[in-house]
C-alpha cells in the first residue's frame, strides 16, 4: 500500500515564507513531498499527485492521473480558491499521512477507518455515494451534513474530480444525460456552501500562503499600535488615540464608519469587571497558622541546642546518630513550611467570561466567540496497560467540553504506534456524532460516558425535557454496543490480519508457480497487521517486522474528525437516532498522531511525544493555549477550559505561563490506605504555592501558553533580590551578556533591530519548519487578553478572534509530517530550551521550573466542580513504583543544572526553597531509616537517645509534637482537607520514605556517577481481573525489593519489643524509662507502617490464622534466645533472679 505511489511527489501550492531574512533563507528546508494515492476496491491504485502528468514511478497503465490543484492558465480558469480549497479537506481528512526520515511523506486516501460504518460527515472514512463513473472508486461531493451534493438535475452522482474533467475536458456535458450543466460549471453554483459564504480574514491574494493571510491580519493590526518616533509597543495606544470615549471604569470604542465616539447604550451601564478575584485565607485562621510556624521554630532551635549540649555518654554512638536525623528532619521541615505561609484561594467569573468574549458588541456584530483556540494533547503509549477504552472516554469528554467548537482541537500521541489504538479512536470519533449532541441537549455531566452511566444516584435530577429518558436509554444501549466493539478490537484486528496474511501467501505461491518454480515450501510473506480497508498498518505490527516495530516505525497522521465550519450545524428531528432540533451537532478536529520512531536515537519518552505534538498542533491549528492530559485523566467539568481561560485573558494574565489544576482520582480505596488522593499535596502545598510565584507543573491537567512553552520571556520581567523576596520590574535588554542556558528567547518588540537578531536564530532553536515559524506570532497574538481597559497591557483589540479557521490541505499536513519525524530535532534546542524539557523520568517538574525561572507566573485553578478526574494505582507494588519514579526524577533534578540552588533573580526566594526541597526530600529517606531502626537499637542495647527522661527533654518534645497537631489542624482549616487524609499521608510518607525514596536516591547516584540509565514501565492503568470487586487490586500481592527495608523495619522493631520488655522484666534493678522511651518509639514506627503491613495480608480473611501464630512464636523465641546469648547485668543465668513458682 505504502510504496506503490513512491516516486510521485506532491509539492506544496503555497509558498513559503517570501519576506524573512536572506540570512534564515540561506538554507531553505526541502518542501514537504506527498504523495497522494488511492487504493480502490478493485485493488489498484489512482494516483492524486498534483504533478503527476508523466505517469513515471512506480504508476503504470492501469492507473488514472488526477490534480488536486491545476495550474492557472488562460485557458483553464481554476474554481474559486476558497471552494477548492474546502473540497481539499475532504481528501485530506480521509488520509492516512506517513512518512519520515529519508522517506517520501505519503498520503493513503482511505475508503474506511474501522469496519462499521461512520456516518458524520466530518469523520474519516465518513460513508457516502460513489461516483458513478466507471472505474471511479470516489465519494460524491457532500455539504457540511454529508449530503451528496448533485451538479445536474438528472441526479448523477459524480465525484469532484470527475466533475472537473467533465467541466474542463467535456464541454460541460453531464455525463450521465448527455445535457450541458445549466450552472455553467460553476462549482459555487452547485451548492458546496453556497448557503454561506466564506468569510476569509483578508482576500486571497496571488502566491498568498494560508500563514501569511495570518500574519498579514496580525500585523494590520498591530501597525496602528507601533508608535511612531521609538518603535516600541504601545500597548494601549488604541484606547489613548483613537476617537472612543471612557465611562467610569470601562472602555469604548466607535464604529469604522462612525467617528462620533459615542458609547452604546448597552455598554454604559456595565462597569469593567474582572474575570477573576483572588480570596484571601481568613486572618483568624492565616495569623495563628504562621504564628506557630514560628513557635515551633524556636522549638526546634532550642531542643536542639539542648540535645546537642546533653549528650548521653553512656552510647554516645546512639546520641550521635539520633541528633544527626534529628537535624535534618528540622531543615527538612523547614524547606516544606516556609513556602506555606502566603496560601490564597481565586475565583473565576464564568458570566463575565461569557459577556466579554461570546456576546455581540460593537467589535463583534455577530456574537461570534472571541476565545482563542485550544489544542488539547492526549498521550498513551501501550494499548495493553492503558486499556483504549480508557483513552476512547477521555476522547468523547473531550469533543463533548463546552468550548467554542470551532476553537477546540484534540491531538492523540500514540506514542506505540498500535492500529488497536488507532481503531480505538476512530471508533470514539464515529460514537461522538450521537454523544457530544445529547451531552449538549440535556447538558450531561460529566461527559465522560463510562463515568455518566456509572454514576450513582438518580440520572433525572435537574433533567426537564421530556425525552430525556428515551434519549439516555438509546445512547445506553448505543454506548454498550460500543464497549463491545473496542472489547472486540484484538480479536477482529488478528481475524482480519491472518485472513489477509493467508490470501498473500496463497498469492505468493501462485506467482512461484507462474514463473516456472515449484515451491519446496510456503512462501515466506511477512506477516503484517492490516487496516479495515484492506491496507498494511504503517505503524507497529502486532508481529514485529522490519520498520513496523515499537521503535521502528513511520510517522502517521489521520485526520479523524476534520475542522468544523465556523458556523452551527443545527440537527434535526430526523436524522440520526434522536431528535436534536436547535442542537449544534459539530465535532471539534480530532486527529490521531504517531510520532515516527528509529533505531539509534533517543525519544525522550513522554517528553518527546509532547514536543512533537507541539509542532504538529502548530502546523495544523496553532491553538495559542494548550491542555495536557493523561489519557486516562478526563474531563469532569465541562467548563474547565473556560475556568482556565478566565486567569488567561484576565488583566496580567499575559504574565500566565500556566493554569494548573489539581488531580481528583476515582476507583480509590474508600479508607485511602496508600494516601492515592494525595490531598496534602494538590489542597496545602499547592495552595500555598499560588501565594507565591505559583504551583509547580505536576504532569496532566494544565493549560498552557504556548509562548511559554516555546522558551519565551514573559512580556515583563521581575527581578527579586534578598531573602524576603524585594521585586523590581526590570525590561530585560537582549544585549545583556548572558549564559546561554539563562539567556532568554524574546519576541523583539523592544526595537527592530532585536526582533530581525531572533528571526535568525529561529531555525536553530525551532528547526527548519517555515510553516512552524511563521505561526509563532500568530500564536503570541491570538494569546493575548482582551484589551477592554486601561489597566490590560500587552492587550489585543476585541473581536480579533472571530474569524474562520483555515482550512487544511495536503501540504499542511505533509509539513506536520515532517516536524514529527526522529531528525527534527537535531541540532535544535527542543528538549533544551524550547517545549518538555528532557533528560529527567520526572520532565513534568524540569518544564516548569524553567518557566518560573524565567519569570513567568503560574495559578492554581481549584474549581467548585472537579475539573478533571484519573485514576491512581490503589495496588502497593504499582504505587511504590509510582513514588520510585517521581523520587529518582527529584534526585535527577538535584544534581542537574536545575537545582533552584542555581535559580535566576526572576525567581522569588520562596519559590526556589519550594523547588530546593522537590531536589531533596527523597535524600531524607537516609536519615529517616536511620531513626526507624534507632528504637530498636535503644531497645536491643538497653539505652536511649538521651541519658535520662529528663523533664527539659519531655517538654520540648510535648511543645513540638503539640504545635505539629495545631499546625495540621489549622492547615485542615484553610485548605478543607480532612483530619484521615493528613494522617494517611503521614503514614506514606515514612512507607514511601523507607523503601521507594531509598531506592531513587541509589539509582540517582548511580547515574550521576557511574552513568547507568534508568529505565521504568508504564503505571497499568487496567483494574484487576475480579470483576465483581471494585477494589480487587487493592488485596493483590507482588513482589517488590521496595519491600525489603520496611519488612525489615517492622521485624526489627517488634522483637526489639519483646527484648526489651524480657530484659527489663529479667533485670534485677529494671530500667522502665529507657524501656518506656524505646516502646513509644517503636510504636511509633509500626503506626506509621500500619497501611504496608495490611496490604502484605492481601484480602480480609484469606491470611491463614497460623501466620499470626508461628509469627508471634518466632519473636518470642528470638527474644528469648537473645535474653540467653547476653543476659542482662549481676545474672548468670536465664532471667536473673527472676524464677517460675
Amino acid at each position: 500500500m505504502m510504496n506503490s505511489s513512491g516516486s510521485n511527489s506532491f509539492k506544496p501550492s503555497r509558498s513559503m515564507r517570501s519576506n524573512g531574512d536572506p540570512e534564515l533563507r540561506a538554507k531553505p528546508p526541502l518542501p514537504p513531498t506527498v504523495a497522494f494515492a488511492r487504493r480502490t476496491s478493485s485493488g489498484r491504485y489512482v494516483s492524486y499527485s498534483q504533478d503527476e502528468l508523466d505517469m513515471s514511478g512506480d504508476l503504470s497503465s492501469d492507473y488514472m492521473s488526477y490534480t488536486v490543484h491545476i495550474p492557472p492558465t488562460p485557458d483553464n480558469q481554476p474554481m474559486d480558491p476558497t471552494i477548492s480549497a474546502k473540497v481539499e479537506e475532504q481528501y485530506v481528512s480521509n488520509s492516512l499521512f506517513t512518512g519520515g526520515f529519508n522517506s517520501v511523506t505519503r498520503a493513503h486516501l482511505m475508503d474506511k477507518v474501522i469496519d462499521s460504518e461512520s456516518s458524520h460527515p466530518q469523520m474519516a472514512g465518513a460513508k457516502g455515494s460513489s461516483c458513478a463513473i466507471e472505474g471511479c472508486d470516489c465519494k460524491v461531493m457532500s455539504d457540511e451534513r454529508g449530503e451528496d451534493i448533485l451538479p445536474c438535475e438528472c441526479n448523477f452522482k459524480i465525484c469532484r474530480d470527475c466533475y472537473l474533467d467533465a467541466v474542463k475536458t467535456g464541454g460541460v456535458i453531464c455525463p450521465g444525460c448527455k445535457e450541458p450543466y445549466k450552472n455553467g460549471g460553476d462549482l459555487e453554483e452547485v451548492g458546496l456552501d453556497s448557503e454561506r459564504p466564506m468569510h476569509l480574514p483578508l482576500p486571497p491574494a496571488g502566491g498568498m500562503s494560508k500563514m501569511e493571510r495570518r500574519l498579514s491580519l496580525m500585523r494590520s493590526t498591530k501597525s496602528i499600535l507601533m508608535k511612531s518616533q521609538t518603535g516600541d509597543f504601545d500597548h494601549n495606544r488604541w484606547l489613548f488615540e483613537t476617537k472612543g470615549t471612557y465611562g467610569y471604569g470601562n472602555a469604548f470604542w466607535p464604529n469604522d464608519n462612525d467617528g462620533t465616539g459615542e458609547s452604546p447604550s448597552e455598554l454604559t451601564s456595565k462597569p469593567w469587571r474582572p474575570l477573576t478575584r483572588k480570596l484571601k485565607i481568613p486572618a483568624a485562621v492565616l495569623s495563628p497558622y504562621r504564628l506557630l510556624i514560628l513557635v515551633r521554630m524556636v522549638a526546634l532551635s532550642f531542643f536542639l541546642v539542648w540535645r546537642i549540649r546533653h549528650p548521653n555518654q553512656d552510647a554516645i554512638w546512639l546520641w550521635g546518630m539520633s541528633v544527626v536525623c534529628e537535624l535534618w528532619f528540622a531543615f527538612s521541615w523547614l524547606l516544606d513550611q516556609l513556602p506555606k505561609l502566603c496560601p490564597v484561594n481565586r475565583a473565576t467569573d464564568l458570566q463575565v467570561l461569557k459577556e466579554k468574549f461570546e456576546e455581540p458588541g460593537p467589535h463583534n456584530p455577530t456574537g461570534k466567540s472571541d476565545l482563542p483556540g485550544v489544542d488539547v494533547f492526549v498521550s498513551t503509549a501501550d494499548p495493553e496497560k492503558e486499556p483504549p477504552l480508557v483513552t476512547a472516554n477521555t476522547i468523547l469528554s473531550i469533543l463533548a467540553a463546552d468550548y467554542p467548537v470551532e476553537k477546540l482541537a484534540c491531538y492523540v500521541s500514540d506514542d506505540g504506534g498500535a492500529l488497536l489504538t488507532f481503531e480505538a479512536m476512530a471508533e470514539a470519533a464515529s460514537f461522538a456524532d450521537l454523544w457530544v449532541p445529547f451531552c449538549r441537549k440535556h447538558n450531561i455531566e460529566p461527559r465522560n460516558p463510562e463515568s455518566y452511566f456509572n454514576t450513582k444516584g438518580d440520572p433525572t435530577k435537574n433533567k426537564v425535557k421530556p425525552d430525556f429518558v428515551k434519549d439516555r436509554r438509546r445512547v445506553k444501549r448505543e454506548y454498550d454496543e460500543f464497549k463491545v466493539r473496542i472489547n472486540g478490537l484484538p480479536d477482529s484486528i488478528r481475524r482480519r490480519s491472518d485472513a489477509y496474511h493467508a490470501r498473500e501467501e496463497i498469492k505468493a505461491m501462485k506467482l512461484q508457480r507462474q514463473n516456472g518454480e515449484e515451491p519446496s515450501e510456503a512462501a515466506k510473506v511477512p506477516k503484517a497487521t492490516w487496516m479495515a480497508d484492506g491496507t498494511h498498518w504503517p505503524g507497529t505490527w502486532m508481529v514485529p517486522g522490519s520498520e513496523h516495530s515499537r521503535g521502528d516505525h513511520a510517522g502517521i497522521i489521520q485526520v479523524m474528525l476534520k475542522p468544523p465550519s465556523d458556523d452551527p450545524l443545527l440537527g434535526t428531528a430526523d436524522e440520526k437516532l434522536l431528535d436534536f432540533t436547535g442542537i449544534d451537532t459539530r465535532l471539534p478536529l480530532l486527529v490521531y498522531v504517531s510520532r515516527e520512531k528509529r533505531p539509534g536515537y533517543d525519544h525522550n519518552k513522554k517528553a518527546g511525544a509532547m514536543n512533537a505534538l507541539v509542532r504538529a498542533s502548530a502546523i495544523m491549528s496553532n491553538g495559542p493555549f494548550i491542555l495536557n492530559l493523561d489519557c486516562d485523566h478526563y474531563i469532569y467539568n465541562s467548563q474547565a477550559m473556560c475556568e482556565g481561560m478566565c486567569f488567561m485573558m484576565d488583566r496580567g494574565g499575559d504574565r500566565i505561563c500556566y493554569v494548573q489544576f489539581p488531580q481528583r482520582f476515582e476507583g480509590i480505596d474508600p479508607s485511602d490506605r496508600y494516601a492515592n488522593h494525595n490531598t496534602v499535596f494538590f489542597d496545602v502545598n499547592m495552595r500555598a504555592l499560588d501565594g507565591l510565584q505559583g504551583p509547580v507543573y505536576v504532569g496532566t491537567g494544565c493549560l498552557f501558553r504556548r509562548m511559554a512553552l516555546y522558551g519565551f520571556d514573559p512580556p515583563r520581567a521581575t527581578v527579586h533580590s534578598g531573602c524576603c523576596g524585594r521585586s523590581r520590574k526590570v525590561k530585560v535588554n537582549s544585549s545583556t551578556k548572558k549564559p546561554e542556558e539563562t539567556q532568554a528567547l524574546r519576541m523583539g518588540d523592544s526595537d527592530d533591530e532585536d526582533a530581525q537578531l531572533n528571526l535568525s536564530l529561529l531555525p536553530k532553536k525551532f528547526g527548519n519548519s517555515t510553516f512552524l515559524l511563521d505561526s509563532i506570532p500568530v500564536a503570541e497574538f491570538q494569546g493575548r487578553p482582551l484589551a477592554d481597559h486601561p489597566a490590560v497591557k500587552n492587550g489585543r483589540p476585541p473581536g480579533a478572534l472571530t474569524f474562520p479557521r483555515d482550512l487544511l490541505d495536503a501540504s499542511t499536513v505533509a509539513e506536520a509530517i515532517s516536524a514529527i519525524s526522529c531528525w527534527y530535532e537535531d541540532k535544535t534546542e527542543w528538549g533544551q530550551r524550547v517545549g518538555w524539557i528532557y533528560g529527567s523520568v520526572t520532565e513534568d517538574v524540569v518544564t516548569g521550573y524553567r518557566m518560573h525561572n524565567r519569570g513567568w507566573k503560574s495559578v492554581y485553578c481549584v474549581t467548585k466542580r472537579d475539573a478533571f478526574r484519573g485514576t491512581a494505582p490503589i495496588n502497593l507494588t504499582d504505587r511504590l513504583h509510582q513514588v520510585l519514579r517521581w523520587a529518582t526524577g527529584s534526585v535527577e533534578i538535584f544534581f542537574s543544572r536545575n537545582n533552584a540552588l542555581l535559580a535566576s533573580p526572576r525567581m522569588k526566594f520562596l519559590q526556589r526553597i519550594a523547588y530546593l526541597n522537590v531536589g531533596i526530600y527523597p535524600f531524607t529517606s537516609i536519615f529517616l531509616i536511620v531513626y526507624c531502626f534507632l528504637p530498636a537499637l535503644s531497645l536491643f542495647s538497653g539505652q536511649f537517645i538521651v541519658q535520662t527522661l529528663d523533664v527539659m527533654f519531655l517538654v520540648y518534645l510535648l511543645l513540638i509534637t503539640l504545635t505539629l497537631c495545631m499546625l495540621a489542624v489549622l492547615e485542615i482549616k484553610w485548605s478543607g482537607i480532612e483530619l484521615e487524609e493528613w494522617w494517611r499521608n503521614e503514614q506514606f510518607w515514612l512507607i514511601g520514605g523507607t523503601s521507594a525514596h531509598l531506592a531513587a536516591v541509589l539509582q540517582g547516584l548511580l547515574k550521576v556517577i557511574a552513568g547507568i540509565e534508568i529505565s521504568f514501565t508504564l503505571t497499568s492503568k487496567s483494574a484487576g481481573e475480579d470483576v465483581d470487586d471494585e477494589f480487587a487490586d487493592l488485596y493483590i500481592v507482588k513482589w517488590t525489593s521496595l519491600m525489603i527495608a520496611p519488612i525489615t523495619i517492622m521485624m526489627t522493631n517488634l522483637i526489639a519489643i519483646a527484648v526489651g520488655i524480657s530484659r527489663t522484666i529479667y533485670s534485677v534493678i529494671p530500667q522502665w524509662s529507657r524501656l518506656l522511651g524505646g516502646v513509644f518509639f517503636s510504636f511509633w514506627v509500626l503506626a506509621h507502617l500500619y497501611p504496608f503491613a495490611k496490604g502484605l495480608m492481601g484480602r480480609r480473611g484469606r491470611t491463614p490464622t497460623i501466620v499470626f501464630v508461628w509469627s508471634g512464636l518466632i519473636a518470642i523465641t528470638i527474644s528469648l534466645l537473645w535474653v540467653a546469648i547476653n543476659p542482662p547485668a549481676g545474672s548468670s543465668q536465664i532471667g536473673g533472679s527472676f524464677q517460675f513458682p
